[in-house]
């Protein structure tokens, strides 16, 4: 009896065993792989094959995943120093996108072998680009550089492209982010932009000045002109004015003279008039002005004989003038008037 409950003691315990073997079998056998990934299984250290993503099934303690490959895209930034052909220090800052070229087992395993560690491809990835960007930049000269952005990153494309393709990846972008030179001639550059923004600067003020004055002296010459013109008009203007108001004038001491004439009354009392409110005005509108007048008896014969003469100086018919007129009048100091009186020549008596 002892010995039928040993055996089946030993019997359970050996059942057990071969169940916990199994189920860490199964556990060891199953693989669960990442979306966007591949991985690499090796049999002894051997590449035997790629799973892909998803559960996979694994011989237990033989087969194992040795890589799990991302096939997304990948990007790497970068930075380094390159010298220009007259030795200016460049430095670049960049970007680089790239990829597993595709699912292939065989590109698989170029990515999974042909590096021992994926920080030994990023080295000579980074190492292949600063390469062709320094070859590049080493024939060019450094104000040529920065409008060369595109010329360089095609440059450095061309020459990794085939490089990765090599290594079963595939370029998707070089883009140079950033250049820059050393702080001395970063200070030098910016002061040559300045002069030269103020050099154009200058040259648009002058265009602008020349333009401003240029209006201006045109509006001027148009204003001069216009203002000559409007001047001549004025005076011509002014000048037919005069001429009628001198024209009414003359017309209306005639008609006085002549109205004077037919009433019986000698003209003469017209000029004396004339003289007495001129001598009234010039002293109503004066301004501060003195006039000196001579009350005596003799500066008004005088004034009286002058006014004689210029009426007989005007025709007032077709009657030949007085025998005797008055040429001139001078009038000395303090009143006293000298008169000069010249006889007309004789008529010729043959009637010439």
């Amino acid at each position: 009896m002892l010995a039928v409950s040993a055996v089946s003691v030993v019997v359970i315990v050996v059942l057990l065993l071969l169940l916990a073997l199994v189920l860490v079998t199964l556990w060891r056998s199953k693989k669960t792989i990442d979306q966007a990934h591949v991985g690499v299984v090796t049999m002894f250290g051997k590449y035997r094959r790629t799973i892909p993503a998803g559960l996979n099934i694994l011989i237990p303690f033989v087969e194992k995943v040795l890589w799990t490959i991302p096939v997304q895209n990948q990007t790497s930034k970068l930075e380094f120093v390159a010298i220009t052909k007259d030795q200016a220090s460049v430095h670049f800052t960049a970007t680089l996108i790239f990829a597993v070229t595709d699912h292939d087992p065989e590109t698989i395993q170029k990515v999974a072998f042909r590096f021992i560690t994926p920080a030994a491809f990023t080295l000579a990835m980074t190492s292949a680009v600063e390469a062709s960007v320094r070859e590049f930049i080493s024939s060019k000269l450094q104000a040529d550089i920065l409008g060369a952005r595109t010329e360089i990153a095609d440059h450095a494309k061309s020459r990794l492209r085939d490089q990765l393709a090599d290594w079963g990846y595939t370029l998707g972008d070089l883009a140079i982010n950033d250049i820059t030179f050393d702080p001395a001639i970063m200070e030098s550059m910016s002061r040559v932009v300045a002069a030269k923004n103020a050099q154009t600067a200058a040259e648009f003020e002058g265009a602008a000045l020349l333009i401003t004055r240029t209006k201006a002296a045109q509006a001027e010459g148009a204003f001069i002109r216009i203002s000559a013109e409007n001047e001549a008009e004025a005076a011509r203007l002014r000048g037919k004015g005069l001429a009628d108001f001198r024209a009414e004038i003359t017309r209306g001491i005639s008609d006085s003279a002549e109205m004077l004439r037919d009433g019986g009354i000698d003209p003469t009392l017209l000029m004396f008039t004339l003289w007495t409110e001129t001598i009234r005005d010039a002293v109503k509108e004066g301004q501060g002005n003195v006039i000196f007048l001579d009350g005596g008896t003799a500066a008004a014969e005088t004034t009286l004989k002058n006014l004689m003469g210029f009426m007989s100086r005007t025709p007032q018919s077709s009657t030949p003038p007085s025998t005797s007129y008055v040429t001139s009048t001078q009038t000395p100091p303090f009143g006293a008037s000298t008169t000069e009186t010249h006889q007309p020549p004789p008529a010729d008596s043959s009637g010439a």
